[in-house]
């Protein structure tokens, strides 16, 4: 496994469990990492993941509910939920990496995490907000064009 697959699998279980218990993210980062091994690049990829997610938050679930069709963002499975929120940072802040290797290690991760269907339900959500990006880059450079 990458040191980055491993930084978003970690990232995941404290997202995770921010959302599902009360516990602050501080503590709940403390718990998952002390039986971790992370070198120090995969640690600050770790931390920005999780900093970056909850930092937006809204603007991300705001987008997965857009973008999910009949889907209300409490009613997704919270491993699901929570895959997106970070898939979703990622294709939008993170933009050093590639947006191929984002949603497939979104997809991958579900199906680890979750179910085999998952995998399909996260691979067509974050499409559709990969294409959103592409579209706001084709306008940027237009724009800067101009």
């Amino acid at each position: 496994m990458g040191s980055r697959r491993k930084g978003r699998e970690l990232a995941l279980q404290v997202l995770y469990l921010v959302d599902v218990t009360s516990f602050p993210k501080e503590k709940v980062q403390i718990s998952v990492l002390k039986n971790a091994s992370l070198e120090k690049k995969s640690l600050d990829f770790f931390n920005t993941l999780i900093d970056g997610t909850l930092t937006h938050i809204d603007e991300l679930d705001r987008m997965i509910i857009q973008y999910s069709e009949n889907w209300e963002i409490k009613r997704m499975a919270a491993v699901d939920r929570n895959i997106l929120r970070l898939g979703a940072y990622e294709l939008i802040y993170e933009i050093d990496t590639p947006i191929s290797v984002i949603i497939d290690e979104a997809v991958e991760i579900a199906k680890i995490y979750s179910t085999h269907d998952s995998g399909k339900f996260v691979n067509g959500i974050l499409d559709k907000i990969k294409k959103k990006r592409k579209k706001e880059k084709h306008e940027q450079i237009e724009n800067a064009s101009t």
